[in-house]
This record gives C-alpha cells, structure tokens and sequence, in this order.
C-alpha cells in the first residue's frame, strides 16, 4: 500500500471508520479508554484519518492555529467591523488578550488539537497491530504527527493529554511543558531512521519524512527553554542550556538540525517569494511539510488565510469574494518603514498581455484571458503582498458578472466597501478605535487596516476553496531558526549572513528588473525580530517568537492590545475540559 497524495486529500472517506471513532474530543479517562479500545480497522486509513486533522480546520482556517498565533500577536487583528464579526468578541479577545477558560476560539483549538492526538495515537495502535509492508515507515510517520501536534497542544495551552495506545487500559497522562519537550524531542530523534527522505518510499511534502522531523526538532530545540521557564518575569530564557543528545547547547542542536534541511542540497529558496502561497504550489522549492489541499469536492480546502483579509467587493470571479475580517496591525505595518521595496512586501502582477495590474487608478483594465476552473468566467488577479490605500479591481454588472470593456477586457474601478457603500475602499494603515482598548470599527470605518495578500485566492468552488497546500515548515522558516540559534550564541556574522540570504535570494518583478532585495549591514535583537516577521507574517509562527524575544507581554497601543502579565504568554486549559476530566489544574492565572 502507498499513502500518497491522492489518497490523503481524495480518499480521505475512506478512512470514515477511522475517523468515526476518534471524532470526539472531550479528554476524560472514560473516553480516551473507549478511542483507543475500538478495533481501528486499515491502518492506512488510520494514518489517513491523522493527516487530516491537518487541514480540516486546525492549520488553514481563520479560527484555528492563525487565530492563536497570529490574532494573539503583533502583526494579525480581526477588529469587529460595523455589523460584522462580533461573535460574542471572541476574536476581539485575542488580540486585546482577555480571553478566559470559556473563550470558543481557545476552547475549539484545544478540541482540534486533542482529537489530532487521539487520530495519531489511534493510527499508531492500528499500524502496530497490522502487517503491511510499509509497517515501520508508517508508525514513524504517525509518532511524527503525535509529535506535531503534542508540541502544538504544549506550545500553546503547557499542558496536554496522553495515553500510551500499546499497552492495555493504560492510565491517562498529562504532559506537562517543561518535561514533556524532552521527551519529545529524545522520541523523534529516535524515529528519525524509520521516516522516508522526501520524495523516497512514495513521499511528498504533505507526508510527515525526515526533512519535517529535522525541522520540528530545531524549532523544539528552539522553544525549549521557553517552557522550562515560562512565567519568568523578565522573559530571560537559558538559550545556552546544555542540549538532550549530540553535544553543546540547545542553539547548536537548532543549527544541526537547520544544517541538515539547507545542506541538503533538496530545497531552494524562492526567487518569487509568493510563489510558496500561490495556487498548485505543491512542487514549491522550499516547502518542507505541509497541509496538502485540492478542491475536489470533499472538502474542497480552506484559504481562509487569504479570504478573510479581503474585502466582499474584492473579487478574483464573479463568484467569489472576500470577507472583510483579518488586517495587518499598525505596529507590524510600521515595522516596514523603509523596507516597501523588499520583494517580500509586495509584488505587482503581470497578465499575459503584458499588462501590469498597478492598483492605483492607471490601469484601465486587464485582459480575460484566464478562465476560471469548470467554468467561461474570467478571472481576475490581484497583487501580492500588504494592500494600503486606495484598492482598485472589478464591479459586477446588474447580472452578477463582471463589467467589461468594449473590446471585452475586464475593466478596473475605483472600489468601494460593500457594507458601507459609500466609503472608498482606502485601507489605511492605521485604525484609531474611538475607544483604544476596544478593537471595535463603526460601520463607516470598515475599510480600516491594511490587508494581506500573501495568499493566492482561488476563483472557483466557492469563497475560501483552495488548491493552495499550507506550508507548515518550509526553507524560510529554517533560515530563520538558524539566524536566531546563531545570534543567540553571539556568532552575529553568521546571524547576518543567514538573514541576508533571504533578503537578497528574493527578487522584485520584471516591472523593476528583478533586482534582488537589498542586504541589510548589521544585525542586533530588535533587527533580527523584525526580520523574522518580514519572513514569516501571516505563516503561524509569530506569537512565540514575541515570547522568546520578549515582546509578548508588552502594550501595542495601536492595536487594542494593553501590557499584560506573564501568564497570559500560554492559554488556560478550556473550562469544559476542566468540568469532566480528571487530572488537568488549570493554569496560572486563569
């Protein structure tokens, strides 16, 4: 049996026995004993079932691991905006950082994350008891994904469940933060052998290999002393603890392990940096692991990492539009001062024609030459990137299609907000709530907060269907981890060098002669921080990067966000969890 591609985003109802049993996720002993009792029927589709906790929900949707990571720091915001997205202000709660033990969108991850776990430990009880010839590769492949989301679960909320699937009526167990990382990370060092080399045994990028662990394990190592000392006051981490195995600090193993993805000779960075968020980006250089995702009318993916920025009268077809939520802080926007011609800011699209779509009133309009997907429609491209001011693109007709020029190109407007349809669609920078520590818009200011286009938006099957994969390590991201390993032992050359690479391995569109990004001369701790978010906005890496740096407990004025205590660095444990499972305390502060 091969666990290919298709298998996991097609077949995925296959697995439904396999995700029948483990699709409960309240975390007593009573139900933990009864997942792990069924008979898990084919192991393939057990594994299967364990891949797609991934996409369903936890790692693309707006609510999921983005909400935690991205709204709870300093470069996402989802404000209420006029009648929308109040929601009983659990999204105003994460960045304002008043969430509680009830809060659904804490509550929700906890309940996708947990049920990741039980999936994996379920694939791992059926792959053992089965005698398939790909025995060993796929049991390692599920500790890996057991791994994956135990260190989510761990990272986010200090605590998570656990219950050893191979011996029998096996007590439940609750992992704590600061000894659990070791173990952790001693068990996927220990796998490693048994995991496929991308691309060997069948693999692909979606599929959990060597190269994944090798990046999990650096950013473990690179967190580790985080949750051996959360709470410390004055976040100062021992990043010079001495490492679990290989020798030197907890730093040199993030190098090893960086070391051992970049040396690797398999991955290159992208020149076109939004090449790795584009639609089919499947065979993108840098892409390590990822969420693999096809419209296919399963499940038909989720983009909401480029839906929700969009505004509803923003449309790539006639169909489809944005949603007018997600926005790019003020503090995080201004972080880019001086830096709008890096290639990782913006990028102008070209059509076919050899037309340049400029966003600022000069173009007229764009051919309709690209068809979406199944249908005769025209589709319309918008530029990548951080959209500020005055946005442009098509208007539907009375017909609900788009408007066209008399030589039948698509023709570019002036756009206005479409709950407010009086008000230009000028994305300002800037918010100014007329309370500051209320994240809330009127309805004639919805068009406040530059927007994120990092995403490629799909035109077909519906607003927030994707084909895009989400890539949870790619080559960037490793770059990053090594620059900090190596300014955090105070070799700040190679911090720099690595930092410069990907500044300059980046280029600008042919508009501006691909020219490369510019290197920067010197590095300290405030440069470094802003560069990992120049790297890795909107990507769900952000919030521990503020608790490492220490960032996260600091006001950001701009955005609703006041100075908190360090409890609030993790999330409480949600309060239906603590009402029926014996073992959790809830944690501090909470």
């Amino acid at each position: 049996m091969k666990l290919n591609k298709t298998f996991i985003v097609k077949n995925i109802l296959a697995a439904f026995v396999a995700v029948a049993f483990v699709g409960c996720t309240d975390l007593d002993e009573k139900v933990l004993d009864e997942v792990l009792g069924e008979d898990s029927g084919n192991a393939q589709g057990a594994l299967a079932a364990a891949y797609d906790r991934l996409g369903d929900r936890t790692f693309v949707d707006n609510g999921g691991m983005f909400a935690m990571q991205e709204y709870a720091s300093d470069i996402a915001i989802l404000p209420t905006r006029g009648s929308d997205w109040g929601d009983g202000g659990k999204w105003r709660a994460m960045h304002e950082f008043t969430w509680t033990p009830d809060n659904a969108v804490v509550t929700d991850n906890w309940n996708l994350l947990t049920n990741g776990i039980t999936r994996s430990l379920t694939a791992i009880k059926s792959i053992n008891a089965s005698d398939i010839s790909e025995k060993e590769l796929f049991l390692a492949e599920a500790k890996g994904l057991l791994a994956f989301y135990t260190y989510t679960t761990l990272d986010l909320y200090g605590q998570a469940p656990y219950r050893d699937p191979l011996v029998e009526n096996a007590p439940l167990e609750i992992l704590q933060a600061g000894d659990a990382i070791d173990d952790l990370i001693l068990e996927m060092e220990e796998i490693i052998p048994n995991l496929a080399d991308l691309g060997s045994q069948s693999t692909h990028n979606g599929r959990f290999t060597k190269q994944a662990a090798y990046a999990l394990l650096a950013q473990m190592y690179l967190n580790r002393s985080v949750y051996k000392d959360r709470y410390n006051a004055s976040s100062s981490f021992n990043f010079s603890e001495e490492a679990l195995s290989g020798g030197g600090t907890d730093m040199d193993r993030v190098i090893y392990y960086s070391n051992l993805v970049i040396n690797s000779g398999m991955f290159s960075l992208e020149s076109n940096y939004f090449d790795n968020f584009a639609i089919h980006n499947e065979a993108g250089s840098e892409l390590i692991f990822v969420v693999t995702q096809k419209i296919d009318m399963i499940r038909n993916g989720d983009n909401d990492l480029a839906y929700t920025s969009m505004e509803r009268n923003q449309r790539v077809s006639a169909a489809n539009r944005g949603t007018n939520a997600s926005c790019i802080t003020p503090e995080f926007y201004a972080s880019w001062n001086g830096n709008h011609d890096d290639p990782r800011f913006h990028r102008y699209v070209q059509y076919a024609d050899g037309t340049w779509f400029m966003n600022d009133g000069t173009t007229a309009s764009v051919p309709a030459t690209d068809i979406v997907p199944g249908t005769s429609n025209p589709w319309f491209h918008f530029n990548y990137g951080i959209m500020a001011g005055q946005q442009y693109g098509p208007k539907l007709t009375a017909a609900g299609a788009f408007e066209m020029t008399p030589d039948n190109r698509i023709k570019v407007s002036q756009l206005f907000m479409e709950k407010s349809s009086t008000t230009p669609m000028i994305f300002t920078p800037e918010l100014n709530f007329d309370n500051a520590s209320q994240a809330v818009l009127a309805q004639n200011q919805i068009n406040r907060g530059a927007r994120c286009f990092k995403f490629e938006f799909d035109p077909e099957e519906g607003n927030g269907s994707s084909n895009s994969d989400i890539p949870l390590f790619r080559l960037g991201g490793v770059y990053t981890m090594r620059a900090e390993a190596y300014f955090r032992k105070g070799d700040l050359g190679n911090a720099l060098a690595d930092i410069n690479m990907l500044r300059t391995s980046r280029t600008r569109e042919s508009l501006y002669g691909n020219v490369p990004g510019l290197p920067i001369a010197s590095i300290d701790a405030n440069t470094l921080y802003r560069e990992l978010g120049f790297e890795m906005y909107w990507e769900m890496w952000r919030r521990p990067q503020m608790v490492r740096f220490g960032k996260i407990d600091q006001a950001l004025p701009d955005s609703a966000k006041p100075a908190t205590e360090p409890y609030r660095r993790i999330f409480p444990i949600p309060q239906e969890t603590m009402d029926v499972s014996r073992g959790f305390i809830q944690n501090q502060g909470y």
